[in-house]
């Protein structure tokens, strides 16, 4: 006896998967039907709205322009571990060129902390 599987709406990433699944599967155009089909496999339920507004928004691109897009808007988003920048015009270039000289700095200083500790303790690990 196979379990029933619980339908669930899909959010609109949901949408968007199933076109590029459809095109990696060779339909660079695929109709709402096609993404219907893609989505109940999976136990969504389609939203009309939802899927109307993808389609039409994707209708007549290529697909790997519109992931080229895409990864040029990513590349701007901030993804933690940034080096703060001043707001002085010109300063993304010099701060730039600066990161590796500081994480260099950062390495010495570490080097020589645990150099420190260790004469600290009065003997080193492979003493």
């Amino acid at each position: 006896m196979r379990p029933l599987r619980r339908r669930r709406r899909g959010g609109p990433d949901a949408y968007v998967a199933s076109c590029l699944l459809a095109a990696l599967g060779g339909n660079s155009s695929p109709s709402t039907k096609d993404i219907k089909k893609i989505l109940d496999s999976v136990g969504i339920e389609a939203d009309d709205d939802r899927l109307n507004k993808v389609i039409s928004e994707l209708n007549g691109k290529n697909i790997e322009d519109v992931i080229a897009q895409g990864i040029g808007k990513l590349a701007s988003v901030p993804a933690g571990g940034a080096v703060a920048v001043s707001a002085a015009p010109g300063s993304a270039a010099s701060a730039a060129g600066s990161a590796p000289a500081a994480a260099e700095e950062k390495k010495d200083e570490k080097k020589e902390e645990s150099e420190e500790s260790d004469d600290d303790m009065g003997f080193g690990l492979f003493d």
